[in-house]
């Protein structure tokens, strides 16, 4: 093939699609254009280590800029799509260039959902996204100061165990009635509200934020119900939503995503994408997941199929998040679940959480036990059917089970 290939995008997807490409013997030209001024780089550490100044800047890019250059790509950084002409095949660039292609994918990924409410522009508030913003926090994190955190998902969470390891009072505030609502199950959540609150976290749940309080910067967080939180920054961090912008103009379907099939393919026969920005059939539904493990499959898949060689997206989701000594670890979606059994004790700190729909295990929420995720990702692929006394029998080996 001696196409040439544009990847827009400047995460996993974009960084996986390249080293699949030419690890497949893709001999065409690749030109990727990346928004931020750094090539792909790592997201997960963001909220985690390098919060907490345990990881350089450098450790998270996904590969050294040598890596691109040593495989004939042109990397164009702090570079944004603008405009895609579907019919010309070209693109309209930040810096007034246009870029011709043969074949395009699209690894776009997605930016904060903002929170426009009164004050939410005033110094020291920030979302946490990019490097650039967990820079702008630290920067802003004098000794003594006090955060409040919007939002109890994994951003959330994650940035508070990170900032009270550190010392700082930490004030977190969940609209929904608790933590991580749209991810686990009831009992989950109370384990990591607890967790939190042992920690020394000011956790309120049912909360909304009316609006931030003070004069040019931020001093305070007002809730809905007349409440009034003081603090010195204020980290936003209420979930994400997909950049289809650059697709939606060009009059490519989408809806919570750009609308790929099986094999990453867009109506457009010159199209493929992958990652946060896509919505995707899985199981009878249609899904858009925000994961790395996700990025990657789908950044292969797409690579298969503008190589013709396509194969249908089949991994099961999965996810992680690391809070204090705590390492969670799901597989599945739960959604829809009609039983939950809890395997372990949550008191020791190591236990699961097993969704089953109609007696078949859909989902599993492992904590500090990844032997027993090991063992979930294979009974979740088989859609196993499980007998919930078996389940909490911990006499009972699930890798005896596992098929």
């Amino acid at each position: 093939m001696t196409e040439h290939l544009v990847v827009v995008g400047g995460g996993q997807a974009a960084a996986q699609a390249i080293q699949t490409l030419r690890q497949q013997s893709f001999a065409g030209a690749i030109t990727l254009l990346c928004e931020e001024p750094l090539p792909p780089y790592q997201r997960p550490p963001l909220s985690k280590k390098y919060l907490a100044g345990e990881l350089p800047k450098e450790r998270l890019l996904l590969r050294p800029e040598s890596f691109y250059a040593e495989r004939n790509v042109t990397v164009k950084l702090g570079c944004r799509a603008m405009e895609l002409d579907r019919g010309r095949q070209t693109l309209r660039l930040s810096d007034g260039s246009m870029l011709a292609y043969d074949r395009l994918l699209l690894a776009t990924g997605s930016r904060p959902r903002r929170l426009d409410v009164p004050g939410s522009t005033l110094r020291g508030v920030h979302y946490l996204r990019t490097v650039a913003d967990v820079d702008g926090i630290v920067a802003d994190l004098a000794p003594g100061a006090r955060v409040a955190l919007v939002g109890a998902g994994f951003i959330g969470l994650e940035a508070a165990a990170v900032l009270r390891q550190r010392g700082f009072a930490v004030t977190v505030l969940e609209a929904l009635e608790r933590v991580l609502g749209r991810a686990v199950g009831p009992e989950v959540s109370r384990f990591y509200a607890d967790a939190h609150r042992a920690a020394g976290v000011e956790l309120h749940t049912g909360t909304q934020v009316h609006s931030f309080g003070g004069e040019s910067r931020v001093t305070a967080v007002k809730s809905a119900d007349g409440r009034t939180f003081a603090c010195d920054v204020a980290i936003i961090g209420i979930g994400v939503v997909p950049n289809v912008e650059l697709a939606a103009a060009a009059g490519l379907a989408c809806e919570n995503g750009i609308v790929i099939d099986e094999f990453t393919r867009t109506a457009d026969p010159h199209i493929v994408a992958a990652g946060d920005c896509t919505n995707h059939p899985l199981d009878g539904r249609r899904v858009r997941l925000e994961s790395v493990p996700n990025a990657v499959h789908q950044a292969r898949i797409a690579a298969g199929t503008l190589l013709g060689a396509p194969a249908p997206y089949s991994e099961v989701p999965w996810f992680w998040s690391d809070q204090y000594d705590l390492k969670l670890q799901i597989v599945g979606l739960s959604y829809g679940y009609d039983t939950v059994v809890v395997r372990g004790d949550p008191a020791a700190r190591s236990f699961a959480a097993f969704y089953l729909r109609s007696g078949t295990l859909i989902a599993v929420d492992a904590i500090n036990n990844p032997r027993e995720f090991a063992h979930a990702k294979k009974l979740v692929a088989a859609r196993a059917k499980l007998d919930p006394g078996m389940l909490r029998d911990l006499t009972v080996d699930l890798g005896t089970v596992a098929v």
